[in-house]
């Protein structure tokens, strides 16, 4: 098999680094890899830019709901990250526990992104706190944003209001005129450590320990697609690339155990990284559909629920046989 060009929208993480610098290859491929943000990477593909790329797993999943999706998916899970610590109040807002959020203003930059439907639906299946329960407020987090025109129908029940193209979030936070924000950015207030925003789970560590000893939900933000009509006439092509990326991601984690490295820099990471698998399992980074089964069907139920899907999406439907 003669390798063949493919196209590929991702980002610089340590486990795409090998893919990135040539160690690892991908059967039958030459790999021509453009490095770009997320968000970036997220619209270009939507654009049919690339023959591949990393994609948000809520948008991916919407679209598949919809049935109107150009995509197929490998079960690569580039990102993953709970969204416990990602939630900001105001200190003199009274909210100290979910139950508080009721009836309080809340701010986003992205009501559909992964992040924020992983953390409404945390809320509402945790603490019983529906998304309806807050009035939103949509628009930039530091820096002021024009609002969609026309801007896109509200889920049901839910109030939604956007800034105006002179606002941003912030400071409209700092002003008093919402008193909450779900941000998966660092708010600029947090950096500079204004005294007055917290955020709502303050010891989330512990608390995101507790909720993946529930639910076995480790959040997915990222996967990765292929275009449909690729896939249709080399079906190949999605073994190789998840092969691909699982030696990528097996060479990524075992670099976090180079004691070698590690007693000159971080010595104490191989006691956190044990930690993590003693709380989490095995492999906590692992590919695939079974280990990241409770998060791929929370994602479908979640979207659903919020009124952004119009049905459940299973996991088996997002991804390919690899």
């Amino acid at each position: 098999m003669t390798n063949q060009i493919l196209t590929l929208a991702c980002w610089d993480y340590d486990r795409t680094r090998p893919l990135l610098d040539g160690r690892v290859r991908a059967d039958g491929l030459t790999l021509d890899i453009k490095l770009m943000r997320p968000q970036q990477a997220f619209q270009a593909m939507l654009r049919n830019e690339f023959d591949a790329a990393e994609m948000s797993l809520a948008n991916y999943t919407v679209l598949k709901a919809r049935g109107e999706c150009p995509f197929v998916g490998i079960p690569v899970m580039l990102s993953k990250m709970f969204r416990h610590s990602c939630v900001y109040v105001r200190s003199d807002a009274g909210i100290r526990t979910p139950a508080d959020l009721k009836g309080k203003r809340a701010g986003t930059a992205q009501f559909t992104s992964t992040g924020v439907v992983f953390v409404k639906g945390m809320l509402e299946h945790e603490y019983g706190l529906s998304q309806r329960d807050l009035a939103w407020w949509l628009g930039g987090l530091h820096a002021p944003v024009p609002p969609p025109s026309p801007p896109p129908a509200a889920p049901p029940g839910v109030t939604m209001h956007y800034l105006s193209a002179t606002q941003t979030l912030e400071g409209m936070f700092k002003a008093g005129e919402l008193d909450v924000l779900f941000s998966n950015h660092f708010p600029k207030l947090w950096e500079e450590r204004w005294p007055g925003i917290a955020r709502l789970f303050p010891g989330y560590k512990q608390t995101e320990q507790g909720y993946f000893q529930k639910t076995g939900i480790f959040p997915i933000m990222h996967t990765v697609v292929i275009r449909e009509t690729l896939h249709r006439e080399q079906p190949w092509i999605a073994k190789a690339l998840y092969a691909a990326f699982c030696t990528a991601r097996d060479i990524a984690v075992d670099g976090l155990y180079d004691t070698d490295a590690l007693r000159l820099s971080l010595p104490w990471l191989i006691d956190h990284l044990e930690e993590t698998k003693a709380a989490m399992g095995a492999d906590p980074f692992a590919y695939g559909i079974e280990p990241n089964r409770p998060a791929l069907t929370a994602i479908g139920r979640y979207l659903h629920e919020q009124g952004l899907a119009p049905r459940v999406v299973q996991p088996e439907e997002l991804f390919v046989p690899v």
